[in-house]
Formats: C-alpha cells, structure tokens, sequence
C-alpha cells in the first residue's frame, strides 16, 4: 500500500494506493494539528493500512521551477521518513488541485455554485489532490518499471 500526501499549510490531502500499487483512491482531508500529533497520526494510519511507501506532493511552480512551498514539503517529507522508517518520494504536484477541482465538478450532479458569501463552505479538495498526485506516480512507475501496455 501507497500513502500518497498532499501537503498544505493548513491541512493534509491523504491518498491510499491499493494492495497492488496500481490505482489510488482519496481517503482523508486532515487537519493539521502540531507536528508531533500530526506525526503520531501518520505513524497509526501507516501501522492500520499497511503502508509501505509514502510519497509527497512537491509544489512547483508552472515552469519547474521551486515554489516558496517546495522546500517546507521536502522539509516535511525527510520528518516523515525519519519518524516513520518508511521509504519518502516526492512527486511534481503541478496542476493536481486543479484537475481534482475539475474531475469532481465533472462528477457531480450540475449544481448552483456556492461562493463564500452564501454560507456554505467550499469543501477541500486535499484528499482528491493526493488521489491525482499518486495516480500520476503510479503512471510514472508503471512507466519506467516497463510494466505499461
């Protein structure tokens, strides 16, 4: 199983791979708490599913280049593999919240928009991003492991 994390400021995008590494599917949105807990969390989420690998999310810019975002991830992702003891990946992010954005408006029901002024929250897309980030990590390995018809 593959933990695939979008990392935020405020919260966490969580995706889970299945048994045979070959899709990904949104599993949780989290809040982000202290980096202990936070820390603690991902360590009994890991243990529960089985998690062998992690990959993180790296914020780039359109061009390639390094966002101000990109060095607290890669941060953050040598925390999570010293903590955990697993193998930490980071995976290009470019564009992932906007195609989750599109590919959940493209599945649900035609809707009135909801804007911030109506009361209604938007709700977070993070898990869905880090569906989009493993899914094109998987692509990548399935790729260069030369397992692709």
């Amino acid at each position: 199983m593959i933990l695939a994390i979008d990392y935020g400021q405020k919260r966490y995008g969580l995706a889970l791979s299945d048994e045979s590494g070959l899709t990904s599917r949104p599993f949780a949105t989290w809040t982000r708490i202290n980096r202990r807990r936070d820390l603690a969390r991902f360590r009994e989420l890991v243990r529960q599913q089985r998690v062998r690998r992690i990959v993180v999310g790296l914020p780039l810019h359109l061009d390639g280049s390094a966002s101000e975002m990109s060095e607290e991830a890669k941060r953050f992702a040598a925390r999570v593999e010293k903590a955990l003891g697993l193998p930490v990946e980071m995976m290009d992010e470019r564009l992932s919240s906007w195609e989750a954005k599109q590919d959940t408006s493209a599945n649900q029901p035609r809707q009135r928009a909801h804007t911030p002024r109506s009361g209604r929250p938007h709700k977070p897309l993070d898990d869905v991003a880090a569906a989009v980030i493993l899914r094109d990590y998987l692509e990548r390995q399935c790729l260069h492991n030369g397992t692709r018809d």
